[in-house]
């Protein structure tokens, strides 16, 4: 078919939302694929690849990334989250899940239960549901905005404005601070929601899922569409992203995971160059000059990746440590 991961990414990409309209992404758009066959060598390529990126983002420790989750309700985040976990070595992820704020949490600033569970240095985050709730679900529910306690004075007609701007400003904070964001809304549609809801209603074993607030959660369909468009318009940015994936086909909206994949991939491979470069000797803008991928290649091989060990040993280990291995392989 010729189609790639790069391919899928830049389909659903939202870099810039200034033309944003949510319209123009259809929930049932599967593109040229007909079936999950066609997509499961696409997804099987990626999953290899993302366990050998992983490790190196994990080696380099200089560098994290978050993943964040956004939709409606039987969208399929868990499923699709699933999926990207299904890829990577769990002892470098966590996945966290944002439900009603507690009490303590509405006694701080909103994204202060979020700062709490960024992801370390090397390690992947993942959040289902997010800080985006603020200008979501908070923004539908004007009553959920007077329990977070703000000065009166602070709450005016600009505040949906301004959480804009701090959204913003928090996720460059972050990616000037070594943290890469990548955010993905499954865009579901109203009637594919339905039948979800009432499969859940149908099966014992599934009506744990389905809740009677879920009943009012959707007649407020038409708010919730205004508040993502309006959230997504005025926070996509190059540096962090929006995904908008069609979600009415759950074989695709979960291997259509490997877009997370692909962005794990790239940004491992990206930032890890320079790790890789330093451990060969070889200068990084004569890969950028000449061949780049194909250069690439040939750096990152086992001969390196036993150098940088190698080095990461050598300057872990003081002079005390090496002492001691001394004493031990004496005796």
């Amino acid at each position: 078919m010729g189609i790639t991961l790069k391919d899928l990414s830049d389909r659903y990409r939202v870099c810039d939302g200034h033309k944003f309209h949510l319209k123009n992404f259809e929930p049932d758009d599967t593109w040229k694929f007909k079936s999950k066959e066609d997509v499961d060598e696409l997804l099987d390529h990626s999953l290899k690849r993302l366990a050998d990126m992983q490790g190196r983002l994990y080696a380099q420790n200089e560098w994290a990334l978050l993943l964040v989750f956004q939709a409606m309700d039987a969208a399929g985040k868990d499923g699709t989250i699933k999926h990207v976990m299904s890829g990577v070595n769990p002892q470098g992820c966590e996945v966290y899940s944002f439900k009603s704020p507690s009490t303590e949490e509405l006694d701080h600033d909103f994204l202060w239960r979020c700062m709490r569970r960024l992801p370390e240095r090397g390690r992947i985050g993942i959040f289902n549901r997010s800080y985006y709730e603020e200008t979501l679900v908070v923004r539908v529910h004007k009553e959920f905005l007077a329990n977070e306690k703000m000065p009166r004075q602070l709450v005016t007609k600009h505040i949906w404005k301004e959480r804009f701007e701090d959204i913003a400003n928090f996720e460059r904070y972050l990616s000037r601070n070594g943290v890469i964001v990548r955010k993905f809304y499954l865009n579901v549609s109203r009637e594919e929601q339905k039948e979800r809801f009432l499969k859940r209603l149908d099966d014992p074993k599934r009506n744990w899922k389905f809740s009677p607030a879920d009943i009012r959660e959707r007649q407020l369909w038409p708010q919730y569409m205004d508040a993502y468009e309006d959230t997504i318009r005025h926070t996509a940015t190059e540096q962090s992203p929006w995904y908008v994936v069609p979600a009415d086909h759950k074989w695709f909206t979960r291997r259509d995971a490997g877009l997370a994949q692909v962005e794990i991939s790239r940004s491992a491979a990206g930032h890890s160059q320079r790790l890789c470069c330093r451990a060969r000797g070889v200068d990084e803008g004569e890969i950028a000059g000449s061949g780049g991928r194909r250069r690439l290649k040939h750096v990152v091989d086992r001969s390196v990746l036993r150098e940088v060990v190698k080095r990461i040993g050598s300057v872990k280990h003081t002079h005390g440590q090496q002492q001691h291995r001394a004493q031990i392989r004496n005796r």
